[in-house]
């Protein structure tokens, strides 16, 4: 089968400290997977590494065969990649339309009002949120908006970290919803989490301990 992610025996320190240590998996083309383990075991890193904000001690990352060598984030995120942070990194004085348009501009991109569209046909309540500040959302709304600016990108690849993490049982669902909706538009996905009963609904279980790579667990 395709492979859109790999990474092979991929390693990282951070101020000196080995937090990778040589990991490697692959997620198929079109394909919705986890990375689950404890705080500190090196999610935030792993997704932080295939977004280009870490560079690599050693082992290579690869989208969709090709290896991403030094390529920084944007260009990262113009092949496809998108990426929603566990802090989301929303600005707050900008309109929830104008935070989803903003990397697109920031990238080039010549199909903004295409892809907008299409973000907003899988996320609806995200449009309904339009023309409000980010900073006026509650947490819940504020995580579904990030996740939508990660759509204006995300063509091949959509890495998240943490998404359930404070949410309430029912926005956690329907957060699974949009989640599994991207999936069958054709986009991979990579969701970090630290509770594996949040991501029952993934095909596929990467447990990472200590900077490894310990179990794979296939649902599918």
């Amino acid at each position: 089968m395709h492979e859109v992610l790999r990474l092979e025996r991929v390693r990282v320190a951070i101020q000196g400290a080995e937090v990778l240590r040589g990991i490697s998996f692959a997620i198929p083309s079109t394909g919705l997977a986890a990375l689950v383990g404890r705080n500190g075991a090196g999610k935030t890193t792993t997704l932080r590494s295939v977004m280009g904000l870490l560079p690599l001690r050693d082992g290579q990352i690869s989208l969709n065969g090709e290896k991403l060598g030094d390529l920084p984030p944007h260009r990262r995120a113009a092949l496809g990649i998108g990426y929603v942070p566990e802090d989301r990194r929303l600005i707050g004085q900008l309109s929830v339309a104008d935070n989803l348009l903003l990397p697109a501009w920031a990238q080039g991109r010549t199909d903004v009002k295409k892809r907008l569209a299409h973000v907003y046909g899988i996320m609806p309540e995200v449009r309904a949120l339009a023309t409000r500040k980010a900073a006026q959302l509650s947490g819940g709304q504020q995580k579904m908006v990030a996740l939508a600016r990660a759509l204006m990108s995300a063509t091949k690849l959509l890495l998240l970290d943490e998404p359930f993490e404070g949410l309430s049982p029912g926005l956690g669902e329907k957060l699974a919803e949009v989640i599994c909706d991207v999936q069958r538009t054709g986009v991979a996905v990579l969701v970090a989490e630290s509770d594996t009963k949040r991501v029952s609904f993934v095909e596929r279980i990467y447990t990472i301990e200590r900077g490894e790579i310990t179990e794979q667990i296939d649902h599918r």
